[in-house]
């Protein structure tokens, strides 16, 4: 059974200033749109098989790798919470942050 996806107000927000640095980078939507269809595959995928990729220090949280991007996802009975996306390109002390 496929829980069902949620998303935190970070992980949106993450998520847009990914797409937002891409488009302004590249000039065009298409990085983008390829870079959210990824995003959707791997978590359609998360919701199938939540246990998949590494478990992290704090309980229930989980991390699959995605090309440069980490997503950082809370297993619940019905629900895969999405805490983050991040770009493992950035700082990781930043990293150290978010996951407190």
């Amino acid at each position: 059974m496929a829980r069902q996806v949620i998303w935190t107000e970070r992980a949106q927000k993450d998520r847009i200033a990914i797409f937002v640095y891409w488009n302004k980078r590249n000039e065009s939507f298409i990085n983008s749109k390829k870079l959210n269809k990824s995003f959707t595959e791997s978590l359609k995928l998360i919701s199938k098989h939540p246990f998949i990729g590494k478990l992290t220090d704090k309980e229930n949280v989980w991390v699959k790798v995605l090309r440069d991007y980490l997503i950082i996802f809370e297993v619940t009975e019905n629900e895969i919470v999405v805490l983050s996306i991040w770009d493992c390109r950035q700082n990781p002390s930043d990293l150290t942050r978010i996951m407190k």
